[in-house]
């Protein structure tokens, strides 16, 4: 089970969810409570162990910004929220080709209720070999991310089997350590993120929640492949 630890504000934090057992931690570029600049992004990546992967969170990003950033913070993958351009992925791919470590993509898809609009982005996405996976987040009117807010984890599950089953799902949204073995458990994804559910108040991650998170996510998973 691929775990990210995403909203990190401070080394502290995202050295922490390395130490914890976290494969992944992530950095809002975006507007944001959580938001953080590129320069201390940087100075952070530096400090991390070369496994972990560094993910950048991009709202209406262009390409122009994301490629920097992910030059100047020495970034290992992006998570793209929004976007007008839907040649971006594809053109990120093609670009990140000729790094020496393989940048990783992750399209961003926020799920509604009874909303065949959903089925149809992954339909679409699943034709298209540039994102790495689909992170299924929830969305309000106030934040597209970060929300504390579930979305219909059956349901949702049900759209991407329809749809394209061989994505790797990355399920976000509403995660918490008490919640998130029961959302493995229905929607079987590859990955859970969580931002929110681990927080002691916005971009503070409190330490005894990411480790009980981290635990449960894992022990999930290993009753999953048990079964």
């Amino acid at each position: 089970m691929w775990i990210k630890i995403c909203g990190n504000t401070s080394l502290e934090d995202a050295r922490f969810a390395a130490e914890s057992g976290a494969d992944a931690v992530g950095f809002v570029f975006a507007p944001s409570p959580r938001q953080v600049e590129p320069e201390l992004v940087s100075k952070i990546t530096q400090q991390l162990p070369t496994q972990l992967e560094k993910y950048g969170v991009f709202v209406d990003a262009g390409f122009d910004e994301i490629v920097s950033t992910v030059a100047e913070c020495g970034l290992t993958g992006v998570q793209i929220h929004r976007s007008a351009d839907v040649s971006l992925p594809s053109r990120l791919r093609r670009y990140f080709a000729h790094f020496p470590r393989r940048i990783s993509i992750l399209r961003v898809l926020h799920y509604k209720d009874h909303d065949p609009a959903f089925e149809q982005q992954l339909t679409e996405l699943g034709r298209n070999d540039a994102p790495d996976g689909v992170l299924v987040d929830s969305s309000t009117t106030r934040a597209v991310g970060g929300t504390g807010t579930s979305f219909n984890w059956l349901e949702a599950r049900n759209s991407f089997l329809r749809a394209a089953p061989h994505l790797r799902l990355i399920a976000a949204g509403g995660l918490a350590p008490e919640n998130v073995k029961q959302a493995i458990q229905i929607l079987r994804p590859w990955g859970v993120d969580v931002v929110s559910g681990v927080e002691s108040a916005p971009g503070k991650k409190d330490p005894a929640r990411v480790q009980a998170f981290i635990r449960s996510a894992q022990e999930a998973a290993v009753e999953i492949v048990a079964t």
